[in-house]
């Protein structure tokens, strides 16, 4: 176990809610931009269902509403202040009614890039001088020794180390998503996948680029003022030292100046599998599925069924890196991307606090397994958005009843059919999301999770 990665992001449930006590939403949107900023470290509780969005967004409302904030008088105030903190948590809202809509389709283009360049002209592999951290760069080797030995990177780190690779070295980003997906202990592929999108410009109306201007604010001058390369000039010199004006010249071709509006994204090649009907009443002698999307005392399946017994399976082909999630052969895109020892570490520490026992193997098999030895009449489980999920499922459910149970939303619109937000842009989903949230504000609970089932 890395000592330093332990330290900084102990997994479960009572680091999740130290984390939670300790936000501060107006230092949050003040100085989120800035590496040593009020930044939450909440999302890889986030991530893995320790905490739900749900949850978090109910502490920041139970904060406002401590301070007065929910009076007509003040709810303005009170918008202001967390504002910023709620749009991000939308954020990953978003990602997920996106994935849940494309399924493995997030490891292709959703739009044509707008940098002037053809897709071929990327290059597939990620350069070995960028993962061994020995470009000479000082910040780009800090951001990849940090992802490799923390497991953890600021958002802007992740911008100007993603933007790096695709714009100036010209790599794909689905190989710095890979890379990313190895290591984070956020490693979400929603999240994950369709932030590179947004940077490359296959998910955005322009490409992400940086100078070192921007950089340097950011980062209070920490690398430049080490960087070998900060005083050259011109070739072998830092590549950012330069306008944006200049930087964008360099780095793009002009485009044809026809836009077209974005085509409503479409599950691809790989899209989404359905889980099965969980239609019918309750097992009376159940066994709970326990996955990676709801390591928290908040899965609905836990607390549907207290006293049932549980399982959770390391899954043996995600832990290689041979499925979707992690970008291996499942999407075409190369060789298994194991996933880095840090993420099983945090992963056991969730589990360590949940009443479940723990097996590694072929998920399936081994809950059909486990269940047939305790004589369950079904298996409950809570949703979960990877479509890998959907496929356990479904194969769960040619040998026993199962139940899927639904977490509580962030927010109360469906995620397919009638009133079900246009996903295009984030600004039309939050157009339609954001009302809604803070109609909540007024109705906002202690941290405790709401069950809903689905039938």
């Amino acid at each position: 176990m890395n000592s330093e990665q332990a330290t900084a992001f102990p997994g479960g449930r009572r680091a999740a809610e130290q984390r939670l006590s300790a936000l501060d939403p107006a230092r949050y949107a003040a100085t989120r931009n800035h590496l040593d900023g009020a930044v939450t470290r909440l999302s890889p509780y986030i991530r893995h269902g320790v905490l739900t969005l749900a949850e978090v967004r109910n502490a920041v409302f139970a904060g406002l509403r401590e301070r007065g904030y929910v009076t007509p008088e003040r709810q303005a105030e009170g918008q202001r202040i967390a504002g910023k903190l709620i749009n991000e948590l939308g954020w990953r809202d978003y990602w997920q009614r996106l994935w849940r809509q494309l399924g493995d389709g997030i490891w292709h283009d959703l739009e044509p890039l707008k940098t002037g360049h053809p897709a071929t002209s990327y290059s597939p592999g990620l350069p070995a001088d960028v993962s061994e951290a020995r470009t000479g760069l000082a910040c780009i080797d800090a951001f990849s020794r940090q992802l490799q030995e923390i497991g953890w990177l600021h958002n802007h780190a992740r911008m100007w180390l993603g933007s790096y690779l695709v714009h100036w070295r010209r790599v794909r980003w689905q190989a710095g998503a890979r890379w990313f997906l190895q290591h984070l202990l956020d490693g979400d592929p929603a999240s994950n996948n369709l932030s590179w999108q947004w940077l490359a410009s296959s998910f955005s109306s322009k490409p992400y680029f940086f100078n070192r201007a921007n950089l340097e604010r950011f980062s209070s001058g920490r690398y430049c003022s080490g960087c070998p390369l900060a005083d050259r000039r011109g070739q072998g010199g830092c590549p950012f030292a330069a306008s944006y004006e200049t930087l964008q010249a360099q780095l793009f071709q002009p485009l044809n100046p026809r836009v077209e509006a974005p085509a409503p994204p479409q599950a691809t090649r790989g899209g989404p599998l359905a889980p099965p009907s969980t239609a019918g009443p309750p097992p009376l002698r159940p066994l709970v599925w326990v996955h990676g999307e709801a390591l928290g005392p908040g899965n609905p399946a836990l607390l549907a069924h207290p006293h049932a017994p549980a399982l959770f399976v390391f899954d043996t082909e995600l832990i290689t890196g041979r499925t979707a999630i992690t970008g291996g052969p499942a999407t075409g895109h190369g060789r298994p991307v194991p996933l880095a020892p840090g993420r099983l570490r945090f992963l056991r520490e969730c589990l360590s606090e949940l009443p479940v026992e723990v097996r590694q193997g072929d998920v399936a098999a081994e809950l059909l397994a486990v269940a047939s030895s305790l004589g369950a009449d079904g298996i409950v489980t809570s949703r979960g958005v990877d479509p890998r999920f959907a496929a356990i499922a479904s194969h769960i459910a040619q040998a026993l009843p199962l139940r899927i149970l639904e977490p509580e939303p962030f927010v109360a619109l469906p995620f397919e059919g009638n009133g079900a937000p246009d996903l295009r842009r984030f600004s039309r989903y939050w157009r339609q999301g954001e009302p809604l949230v803070w109609q909540s504000l007024t109705e906002a609970k202690p941290i405790e999770p709401l069950l809903i089932e689905s039938t």
